[in-house]
């Protein structure tokens, strides 16, 4: 979040100046960046909710309902499941995970300290456990390599540990700032909204995948793709609260107070609609190598659990 909002404050230290002594805003003209990232965004949203759609209805109540299987026999083995079959699995996963995300950010309001303890030293537990059921299974390999990742994790660990009481403290001004614009919350809120919409769409479409083939070299692959996709388009929307958010948190502590003379009107819709529009491919740009290195993790921590 310290990283969107420094990027924030170098747009706005490029595009806005301040006049008067009153430290009182006068907006210049904005333009576009990165309009080919956006407009490739905005149409892979298209075809691929088109294909999700496609892929979902095909096996919805019917096999083969629309009678696509006979363009991928080719590359995957179609079989006779549906659609319904797995997506209430899809869904119960979603629920589960906006559930906990959830209530990880309130315990991150109210017991900042222990969550920051808790997230640093969680990687660490996960990659030993997943190295003691490696070798349990005797997937020797595979335990070796998840023992190393928990070892250098640890070592990473070590040496930043004596930053933790900064990050700390930083972090619960950041979330008390926070709490105390309402507004950004709505915000918040609206995406998620959005979040959970798309994530329906996905979880529909990628059950269909799933329900028609049983090899897994095809469907592993479109599934890899989709998986980029999903993750991109999450940290689109993630990165766009987060530059929306730090645009207002930047105008409160340059204004000294939400409530000052000097604050700008409107100033979470005009933060929002730069977000949304000028910003927008920026944010979409940036967020694509997020998404491929979400994909890549979640590639290596699969395998380990198809041993059990």
């Amino acid at each position: 979040n310290l990283l969107h909002f420094s990027f924030w404050f170098q747009n706005v230290g490029r595009n806005e100046r301040i006049i008067d002594a009153d430290q009182t805003f006068s907006p210049e003209l904005r333009h576009w960046r990165d309009v080919f990232w956006l407009a490739i965004f905005i149409i892979h949203l298209i075809v691929l909710g088109v294909l999700l759609a496609i892929f979902g209805l095909n096996r919805f109540k019917t096999a083969d309902r629309l009678n696509i299987d006979r363009y991928t026999e080719g590359f995957w083995e179609n079989n006779n499941g549906l659609t319904e079959t797995y997506w209430p699995k899809y869904a119960v996963a979603g629920g589960v995970g906006t559930g906990l995300g959830c209530i990880w950010l309130l315990l991150l309001g109210s017991r900042a300290n222990q969550m920051m303890k808790v997230s640093v030293h969680i990687l660490t537990t996960y990659l030993a456990v997943i190295s003691v059921l490696c070798f349990w299974c005797e997937q020797f390999f595979w335990g070796v390599a998840f023992a190393t990742g928990a070892a250098l994790q640890f070592l990473y660990v070590i040496a930043v540990i004596d930053r933790l009481p900064f990050t700390m403290l930083v972090l619960q001004k950041a979330v008390k700032l926070v709490w105390s614009l309402p507004e950004v919350t709505r915000v918040a809120y609206a995406f998620m909204a959005v979040m959970l919409l798309w994530m329906g769409i996905w979880s529909f479409g990628a059950a269909g995948v799933v329900a028609s083939s049983r090899g897994d070299l095809g469907r592993w692959w479109l599934l890899v793709v989709l998986s980029v996709s999903l993750f991109w388009t999450g940290a689109v929307l993630c990165n766009t609260v987060h530059v929306i958010v730090s645009g207002l948190v930047f105008l409160v502590l340059l204004h000294g107070g939400r409530n000052a003379s000097s604050m700008p009107p409107n100033s979470l819709m005009k933060s929002l609609r730069y977000a949304v529009t000028k910003s927008f491919g920026s944010i979409c740009y940036g967020s694509l190598f997020t998404a491929a290195i979400r994909t890549l993790r979640w590639e290596v921590s699969t395998p380990a659990f198809t041993f059990f």
